[in-house]
């Protein structure tokens, strides 16, 4: 079955690739496409929800941009390969013939790729940028990163990028075969979360929608995410997962992955509030998406 599944993911992969290739890739067209057509696991939050930690994490690599105001600023199409040992790498769709095996240059060329389309403006464009990662440390997986949603427009950016976001997210996540990896982060109240706010609009039964909750070691001391946690402040037919993100500071000195997830597990070991769910909780245990 694992192994039937896996040449399933690998077919998606190919026709993903190939769709984008020949100018197919969602958005606003009129008919249905075939892209469209395809499974996948949008990943949506508000900016700075910890979403670019969450994908970090799963993948056990720091590659993803970093800044203030909107720093994804095109879909990206991220396919994880799971080898059985070797050097880990990645390849880029638009460069077929080059291989990184540095992921500091992975984030240069998702930013350079980025602004060849978008230019160096704080615009948004709907063309998805296609990254495969290999490594013997992930699951075989397709997840696409959306821009953050927002609220405010900020300085030389149009009005309506906040509505153009949330049109670009809407249609990634209303296709009834997409997966809504919903990232919130634990010290704001989840009624004001934008990412379950546009889940439960298009999945109100929350059927296909994976409540992730971030900086849960950054919540106001004496209160805690249980009720999330436990579903019974928002229910979904999935168990919500908590992840603890790395600090700027940790991010700043380099800190490795390895040992960001090893701090990770013993927190939640170790927590009072959190040690009986800490079977299923981070970054680790908390994503092993039933397919």
């Amino acid at each position: 079955m694992a192994t039937s599944m896996e040449s399933l993911i690998g077919l998606v992969n190919r026709i993903q690739r190939a769709c984008t290739v020949l100018g197919d890739y969602g958005g606003d067209n009129a008919l249905p496409t075939l892209w469209e057509a395809l499974p996948s696991v949008a990943v949506v939050g508000g900016q700075s929800s910890g979403k670019s930690s969450v994908l970090e994490s799963i993948v056990g690599r720091d590659f993803l941009p970093r800044g203030s105001g909107i720093v994804t600023r095109r879909p990206l199409v991220l396919q994880l390969h799971k080898i059985d040992d070797g050097t880990e790498y990645a390849e880029f769709l638009h460069l077929p013939k080059r291989r990184f095996t540095v992921f500091a240059m992975v984030r240069k060329e998702i930013q350079d790729e980025t602004d060849r389309i978008t230019g160096k403006s704080k615009e948004i464009s709907p063309v998805p940028i296609h990254l495969s990662i290999y490594s013997p440390n992930v699951v075989n997986l397709t997840m696409i990163d959306l821009p953050g949603l927002t609220k405010v427009a900020i300085e030389g950016q149009p009005q309506s990028i906040i509505e153009d976001i949330e049109n670009m997210v809407r249609s990634y996540v209303e296709k009834p075969n997409s997966i809504i990896l919903a990232i919130s982060p634990a010290n704001q109240d989840i009624a004001t979360s934008d990412a379950i706010k546009l889940a439960k609009e298009v999945d109100p039964l929350g059927e296909r929608t994976f409540g992730v909750l971030t900086k849960l070691d950054l919540m106001d001391k004496g209160t805690n995410a249980i009720e999330v946690l436990e579903g019974r402040s928002y229910r979904l037919q999935h168990p919500w997962v908590g992840i603890v993100n790395r600090s700027l500071a940790d991010i700043n000195k380099n800190v490795d992955m390895i040992v960001a997830r090893r701090r990770e597990r013993e927190y939640f070991a170790t927590s009072p509030d959190y040690g009986h769910l800490a079977h299923k909780m981070g970054s680790e245990d908390g994503f092993r998406i039933p397919c």
